[in-house]
């Protein structure tokens, strides 16, 4: 029998509860959108679901490109400003929180409940109970492809073995639909080995339909 590691840590979600062979996908929205349109494309072309987590920022800046993603994708919060949450005092951390709700509800039509991620994953007890005082279930990840980085640090072969050498039921992939300082986009360029060698070890995509806030 397959050992997983445990889903929840902390209060926050790491991996689908589940042994199911399935993957969600998960791209953060919060600078540019340089590598949007790629991914875009190649979760259309390869009918692959996907959960997105906006910024208000984001949405503000690409507004027909996110009423694209909330016609197709569910949406999660982000926040508005891509903020470090611990710097913020408790009513900058929640206006953070309930701006980017109404912002991305205007922009998409789409709910962000009960989905919300932190920036830069940056968070502690404090700022876990504001959020799900809120409704919102703290979605982490099993693995980030670390596309982020750059060429400098990270290659397109290199985040696609990543997402595959982490590879367990219930894993959620963290990528990101901008690009890096450097201008690489190495997340949408590595998609689609993503998903080929994903899909070629008997997974299939899901999104993260079934989280729910902690009551």
């Amino acid at each position: 029998m397959i050992a997983l590691p445990p889903a929840i840590v902390a209060g926050e979600i790491v991996r689908l509860q589940t042994r199911q062979h399935v993957v969600a996908l998960t791209f953060d929205g919060g600078g540019n959108a340089d590598g949007a349109k790629g991914v875009l494309t190649v979760l259309r072309r390869q009918n692959v679901p996907a959960t997105f987590f906006l910024t208000g920022h984001f949405v503000q800046s690409f507004p027909r490109l996110s009423r694209v993603i909330g016609r197709r994708y569910p949406i999660g919060n982000h926040t508005v400003d891509h903020l470090d949450m611990l710097r913020l005092s408790p009513g900058a951390a929640r206006r953070e929180v309930t701006r980017a709700a109404a912002m991305i509800q205007r922009a998409t039509g789409r709910d962000t409940h009960p989905y919300f991620r932190f920036p830069y994953g940056s968070r502690n007890a404090r700022t876990l109970r504001l959020v799900n005082d809120l409704g919102y279930a703290s979605v982490r990840w099993t693995v980030d492809s670390l596309g982020w980085m750059g060429l400098s640090q990270q290659s397109v072969g290199g985040a696609a073995r990543r997402v595959l050498q982490n590879l367990v039921p219930g894993e959620i992939v963290l990528m990101h639909l901008g690009s890096s300082r450097d201008h690489s986009t190495i997340d949408a360029k590595a998609l689609p080995a993503v998903i080929r060698l994903v899909r070629a070890r008997g997974y299939r995509f899901v999104t993260l339909a079934g989280i729910r806030a902690p009551r």
